[in-house]
Parts: C-alpha cells; sequence; structure tokens
C-alpha cells in the first residue's frame, strides 16, 4: 500500500472514529431535572464585590426557598430590609457530557439577581416574580462546582411592582431551584392551543422550536388522555421551518371546566432512525370561553357565574419562602370554600399554584405586577415589556388562565414626574394590550381602577367597596346595575373588609345614620365623610353581613359575571402599622396561616356543594346581655333546611332561601341561659342525610364594668409550647368583653415568645379581641423559671410565673 493510500486510509478511520464518539456523545447526552433547594448558605451583607462577599465568615446553613423579610417585614419594628445579599452552594457533578447543556432554573428570585458560577458571571434576572434561567455549561467542570447568586430588593424605581403597593417586596431567591439538563439539539418553546372547541369536536396546534437543528428532523407528537391511553398520534419531518402540529377533529374529548377538570398530556419527542434523542410534554385542558357583551360568562357554551376570591402568595413565619405544600394547601381551602376563580395578585406566581388551578378547576386572572407607581422611563418601559413576555411565555399552556391582567391603581402615586398622565398612560397600555394579543391571541387582557383606559383592555373592573370605603354594603345592587351599562365586559374584582379574628359583637356597626353618602365609589376614602374602614368595629359580625349581602345579590343576578372577594388569606403591608395587628391586611377569609374565620363559611354555604353547617361563631363562646333579652343566632349552611337545638330542645327547622337575609333564613331569635348553653345544628340534604355542628356558649347576666386590670393564665400545647392568654377584667373580676385596645406581650426570661407570623397568636403587639389576647412562647427548660409581662398604657405591667 502506498504511503499516499495509508494516508487516506488513516483520515478516513479517523473521520468514522469521531463520527462515532460525536454520536455516542449524541447519544450520551439526556433530559433531567434535579431540585438543589438543601445545603444552601446565606450571607447578609450588601456588598456587591464577589472577593469580598467570600472573604466574609458570617454565612449562615439554611435551604430554599428562602427570604431574609420572612418576620422583619411584619415585627414591630418600622420599615423592612430592603437591600442585598448572597447565596452559595457547592454543586456535585461527577461527569461532563459531551454535547450536553446545563442550566440553572430559578422559578423566581426577589427582585433582581446575579448569578455566578466557579467565580465567572453567567447570567441574571429582572423582576422577582418570574422563571428564568441560566446556561453554565461553559462554566463547570467535573467535581465541585461553586454557585454564588446575589440577590436586591432594594427600593428600585425602574422595576414594578412600585413600593408604594400594599404589599411587602420580600427579597431573597423565594422560589424552587432545579439543575436541568438537555441535549445540545433539543426540542423547546412548546406552545399549544386548542382553537374551534366544541362539544363535538376538539382542535389542538401545537408550535414548538428545535435548538441547534440545521438539517432535517423527525419529530412524533402524542396525545394522551388522563390515563397515559394514546389518542392520537403524528410524525412529521421538519426542516426547521413551520414547526407545527395540528389534531383537527378529534372525537369524544372530554373538555376541561371547573367541575371537571380533564386533563390531557400533549407530548413531543426528536427522533433519529426511531430513537428518541429528546422529548417534552405539557398538560393539556380542551376548554372555550367567552364575555357576553353587556352580559355573563360562557365557559364551553354553559353560562358560569365567577365565584372568585384573591391570592398574595405569603405565609406565616416564613413569608414569600413558601413550600409548594403551603402553596398547594393555599389553592385547596379555595376550592373547598366552593370558589371557581382566583385572581393572583398583584404578581405572577410560583409554578404549584398554576399547577393546582389546572388540576383543581379554577380560572385565573394572571396579573402583571403593575402595581401602583404610575408611567415610568424608558428603562422602566422596557423591564415592564420584558416581564409581560416572560409572564406569557412562562404559564402560556395552562388551561386555567383565561385573563392576562395588566396591572391595578396603574396611575396611583407615581414614581416619576408627570406618570399619571392619562394620555401617555393610555399609549403605552395600548402598547401593551396589542402586545399581550400579539404573543397570546388566545385570551383577553383586562385592568383594575384605572377608569381612562377602561376601553383599551378586554375586561375591567371598577372599585366598588360598598359598606367598606364607601356607603352600605346595601347600595352593592345600584352599582352593579350601572357598571353593567357602563363597561361592555364587567367584571367585579375586589370587595370586602377587615376583621379581627375572635372580634364579636352584639351591635355591629353598619354606618346607619353615621355615614351620609350612599354612593359606591372608592374615592370617598379620600375625604372626610366617614366609612366603615374609619369607623367600624371591625368584627366579625359585620363583615359576615356585607359578605352575605354581595353574595345573595351577585347569586341571583342572571346577567352579572361574576365578582372575586379581596382576599383569601390576611396578608403583610408596610402601609398599616396601625391595624388590629400591625402591618397586616386583615381582609383575609383565613388568618395568616389558614385558620378560617367565619366569613369562610358564608362563601362556602353558597359556594360548596358539600354539606356542612356551621354556627356563627366558634370564636364567639363568651357573651353577655340582659336576662330575656333575646338573641339573632345565624347559621350558615348549604342544606336546604336547617334544624337548631338549644340545650337539647328544638327551636324549629328553617328553609334555607338565598333571597332572604341574613344567612339565607337560617337564623332563630333565642335566648340564652345563664351559664352553659349547648347548640346543636342539623342540616338535612336532599337525599336526606344530616350533617351537623355543635358549639357551647358561656352567657351571662351580668355586664362587665370597665376594665381595671389585665390578667395572665396559660396552658401547654400539645406542641410543647405555651399558650399565654391576656384577659381584661373589671374590678369584679369579670372579663370585660368590650375591650379592644392594644397590648404588648414581651418573654422577659425562660423562653422566647413566637412573634412576628402576623397571626392572632403570633403578634407581641396586639388589639385585644372581646377583651382577650394570646402569645404562643416556646420554653426553653422546665427546669428554667418562664416570665412573661403584658402591658398598655392603662396598664404597666402585669406578669406571669411558671416554674
Amino acid at each position: 500500500m502506498s504511503n499516499r493510500s495509508e494516508v487516506l486510509l488513516m483520515i478516513v478511520l479517523t473521520i468514522l472514529f469521531f463520527t462515532s464518539c460525536n454520536k455516542l456523545e449524541i447519544d450520551a447526552a439526556e433530559r433531567s431535572k434535579e431540585n438543589i433547594n438543601k445545603g444552601w448558605l446565606y450571607l447578609e451583607n450588601n456588598t456587591s464585590d464577589i472577593n469580598e462577599a467570600l472573604k466574609q465568615d458570617n454565612w449562615q446553613s439554611i435551604n430554599l426557598p428562602h427570604t431574609w423579610n420572612a418576620l422583619d417585614a411584619t415585627d414591630i419594628t418600622p420599615g423592612y430590609r430592603r437591600t442585598g445579599s448572597w447565596y452559595k452552594k457547592e454543586l456535585e457533578i461527577s461527569t461532563i457530557v459531551a454535547n450536553q447543556i446545563y442550566q440553572l432554573y430559578f422559578e423566581g428570585v426577589n427582585i433582581t439577581s446575579e448569578v455566578y458560577v466557579n467565580g465567572s458571571k453567567v447570567g441574571g434576572h429582572i423582576g422577582g416574580y418570574i422563571g428564568f434561567n441560566v446556561d453554565i455549561t461553559d462554566a463547570i467542570s467535573t467535581g465541585t462546582n461553586e454557585i454564588l447568586v446575589r440577590v436586591d430588593n432594594s427600593y428600585n424605581p425602574e422595576v414594578i411592582p412600585s413600593q408604594k403597593s400594599d404589599f411587602f417586596i420580600f427579597g431573597g431567591i423565594t422560589r424552587d431551584v432545579w439543575l436541568e439538563t438537555f441535549p445540545i439539539r433539543h426540542l423547546a418553546n412548546l406552545k399549544i392551543t386548542t382553537p374551534n372547541i366544541s362539544k363535538e369536536n376538539a382542535n389542538l396546534n401545537a408550535t414548538f422550536e428545535i435548538i441547534n437543528s440545521d438539517d432535517i428532523a423527525s419529530v412524533k407528537a402524542i396525545l394522551l388522555d388522563s390515563n397515559g391511553t394514546e389518542i392520537q398520534s403524528q410524525t412529521k419531518e421538519f426542516a426547521n421551518s413551520d414547526l407545527e402540529f395540528s389534531f383537527n377533529e378529534l372525537k369524544d374529548i372530554e373538555l376541561w371546566d371547573t367541575e371537571n377538570p380533564n386533563l390531557y398530556t400533549f407530548k413531543l419527542q426528536l427522533l433519529q432512525n426511531e430513537k428518541v434523542l429528546d422529548e417534552i410534554s405539557e398538560q393539556v385542558g380542551f376548554r372555550w370561553f367567552e364575555f357576553k357583551d353587556y352580559g355573563a360568562f360562557y365557559l364551553n357554551g354553559k353560562r358560569l357565574l365567577l365565584r372568585g376570591t384573591h391570592r398574595h402568595e405569603e405565609h406565616a413565619g416564613v413569608g414569600a419562602a413558601m413550600s409548594n405544600e403551603q402553596h398547594r394547601a393555599d389553592m385547596e381551602l379555595i376550592k373547598e370554600m366552593g370558589a371557581n376563580f382566583v385572581r393572583l395578585a398583584h404578581y405572577p406566581q410560583d409554578p404549584e399554584i398554576y399547577k393546582a388551578c389546572d388540576e383543581l378547576g379554577l380560572l385565573v386572572w394572571d396579573e402583571l405586577p403593575w402595581c401602583r407607581g404610575g408611567l415610568g422611563n424608558d428603562i422602566w418601559k422596557t423591564n415592564t415589556k420584558t416581564m409581560l413576555k416572560e409572564i406569557i411565555e412562562q404559564n402560556y399552556n395552562h388551561p386555567s388562565i383565561i385573563l392576562w391582567s395588566l396591572g391595578n391603581e396603574i396611575y396611583w402615586l407615581p414614581d416619576f414626574e408627570g406618570g399619571d398622565n392619562p394620555e401617555k398612560i393610555n399609549a403605552f397600555l395600548k402598547e401593551f394590550h396589542d402586545y399581550a394579543h400579539e404573543l397570546d391571541p388566545t385570551r383577553k387582557t383586562a385592568i383594575r381602577k384605572y377608569y381612562e383606559g377602561a376601553d383599551i383592555v378586554d375586561v375591567f373592573s371598577p372599585s366598588i367597596w360598598s359598606g367598606w370605603y364607601s356607603g352600605s354594603y346595601k347600595s352593592y345592587q345600584k352599582a352593579i346595575d350601572q357598571y353593567k351599562k357602563e363597561y361592555p365586559h364587567f367584571l367585579h374584582a375586589e370587595y370586602g373588609g377587615s376583621s379581627h379574628l375572635g372580634r364579636h359583637t352584639e351591635n355591629p356597626i353598619t354606618g346607619e345614620g353615621k355615614i351620609q353618602s350612599d354612593g359606591w365609589e372608592e374615592a370617598i376614602v379620600q375625604t372626610d365623610v366617614a366609612n366603615i374602614a374609619q369607623i367600624g368595629d371591625w368584627s366579625e359580625n359585620y363583615i359576615v353581613d356585607l359578605f352575605d349581602w354581595h353574595l345573595r345579590i351577585s347569586e341571583s343576578d342572571s346577567t352579572f359575571v361574576g365578582n372575586i372577594q379581596w382576599a383569601f388569606k390576611d396578608f403583610g403591608t408596610p402601609l398599616r402599622p396601625e391595624n388590629a395587628i400591625p402591618y397586616m391586611n386583615q381582609k383575609g377569609l383565613v388568618d395568616r396561616t389558614g385558620k378560617p374565620k367565619d366569613a369562610f363559611y358564608v362563601f362556602k354555604s353558597y359556594w360548596s356543594d358539600k354539606p356542612f353547617t356551621y354556627i356563627e361563631s366558634h370564636t364567639w363562646t363568651e357573651r353577655q346581655g340582659p336576662k330575656g333579652k333575646s338573641r339573632e343566632l345565624s347559621v350558615y349552611s348549604n342544606c336546604p333546611e336547617v334544624e337548631l337545638f338549644l340545650n337539647g330542645t328544638s327551636l324549629g327547622t328553617k328553609k334555607r332561601n338565598t333571597l332572604k337575609f341574613p344567612a339565607a333564613g337560617l337564623n332563630w331569635n333565642l335566648n340564652f341561659y345563664e351559664g352553659e348553653n349547648t347548640l346543636k345544628a342539623i342540616g338535612k340534604t336532599k337525599e336526606g342525610n344530616e350533617v351537623e355542628d355543635v358549639l357551647t356558649v358561656n352567657y351571662r347576666y351580668v355586664k362587665n364594668g370597665k376594665a381595671r386590670a389585665l390578667k395572665l393564665e396559660y396552658e401547654e400545647l400539645d406542641n410543647g409550647n405555651y399558650l399565654i392568654t391576656a384577659t381584661a377584667i373589671d374590678s369584679k373580676g369579670l372579663r370585660c368583653l368590650d375591650y379592644e385596645k392594644r397590648v404588648y406581650f414581651q418573654c422577659l426570661s425562660g423562653g422566647e415568645a413566637i412573634v412576628s407570623q402576623g397571626t392572632p397568636r403570633g403578634s407581641e403587639i396586639i388589639e385585644m379581641a372581646n377583651g382577650q389576647a394570646s402569645i404562643e412562647v416556646k420554653r426553653y427548660s422546665k427546669s428554667e423559671l418562664l416570665q412573661v409581662m403584658v402591658l398598655n398604657q392603662s396598664f404597666k405591667g402585669t406578669y406571669l410565673n411558671i416554674d
């Protein structure tokens, strides 16, 4: 063989060798997703210098999600930490697979971030409520890799939401973090639409991308039902253009709706010689919806009254750094109440929320965090437009989402000079509306409380706070009648009021004779005209009546789209230091731990199908009044009829009628006996089954006098902690059921109070509810004296010693 032939042979063999190696490398590359929440270090230091951060020796061990504002947002000190911090993790990678991409995926980092791997900056993000990824392929090596993330929630008027918003902007890596891998040639950006749906036929269109593919690629699309059974499949050759599949005239498809959220799976496979090189999938819900002009809302051709609430992303003790279990628990409780709609206020939320809404059957108003602050500068506009694009692209495939909200109260309290100019705002809002439809032609846009732009978006909500920020709740019908005529697609978002868990009164303040206006505009709160928010008692009794009236109206109006109560759970706010629980917005139907207030059961009585009865109220078991004075007692139930018993004697059966008020006619006048009274409500279903509720009320005929002292008592809880309860008493030792002043708790020795929770027994400063307040205390050791103090301006110090 000649030298030339030998050289040619060697070249051919070399090409074959490397081609084979390259094929092996491609085959070895795979898609994976690993949660890396555990084993991080946290440095509370504002330096922007990575080397300076690494020199510090006070890194703390943590797991994600995490926020440095978990407690300081709701502590007794004004303000909360708005600055930068660092996170660090050692990431072990045993083998670097060639032709494989490695990336970090952050579900949410609040509010701006910079990501470093092995000392090199590899990416970052602006905007705290949206997921983003960072390619780390070129920065990693075999073995130990050091990840550092600088996070900053400093005041930045160029990034929404405005700091003038009525909620905390929690700083930190507040959601899950993942290490993801996939082949260098892979599928991406799968977007699914379900056009031209009917009860008989369904269609599906799917667009996607093939990344790093220069030649013809073979892709298979498969539609699977909820059991994993293949419905239909297609395989097509693509030359990296017109990347789309269409499945037409699908038969016997089970539609997605709020009662039966049927989900299918759409799967894409990138093939090479019938071998799957990459695979991605998304859940699919087949549904269609319509907002009738000046009429109701329709889902899959049927009228559906939207029964909604709002959700802020936070929980006692952890702030916004909630676990997936806590996220899911919120949504399950909302569904248990009977809601079919949720507005995500005022920002996109954790991926677990959208997953839960898809699976539980909750329609979604997804909101861009343009909340107050007005129109910003050019950088603000770029950031805001980018965030809208990210939100829509990130959440595109969720069947639960029907509305992209472009903002809330956007004109209010401008951060930039001239930022409240309607002409400039409208020009940008119109651009925004068009851009949203360009990104997603299948859904509607919405906005709340910006009247000048009401005709720009598809769905509009004016501000109606009847019975709280304006007028009487009895003006609600008048308000919605006007707005139904004025706005073609009118959906009422936000109504309600604050209630302090456990605060009750025989005669709630309703504003009758005190509030002169019967208007419904929230603007009244900026005037000197009194409203219930200013003069009310924040009792649970008033709030159940307010919601009862609103629901009585909305449930009987055949042309009403629906309304969305504000808000499901109490949440923190820097703007309300004087509330009954400082820095807490207490308009929730449940407290910040998810414990239901009475109002929860009002909604459940109108919305839930699961039979129940609830006697108002389980947090009102100590009452008083003169002998012979009758009291009205309500039972909230969804049963057709309820019978009430007092100490074993029937007080009669009442039929439920939603046209009656209060409690749909399930209310009785009764005379309590002095001492212990046992109440039992038995609800009877259409099928003849029974559900019951039992409540014991202690009633006295002697009215308490003026509060003269605070008394401290304790009980040991199942978790080993102590519940310390302060009671206001008069000169005869009677509990002062009308005492509502603030008290201040302090654990002096032997333990620590569980504080800054924003809850009725996790706040060291709190207003009393019917003359009582509690704090939970963790004791260090039973061999050590535990001493707790409570005081206020009137009572300088009461002490409890537990030996």
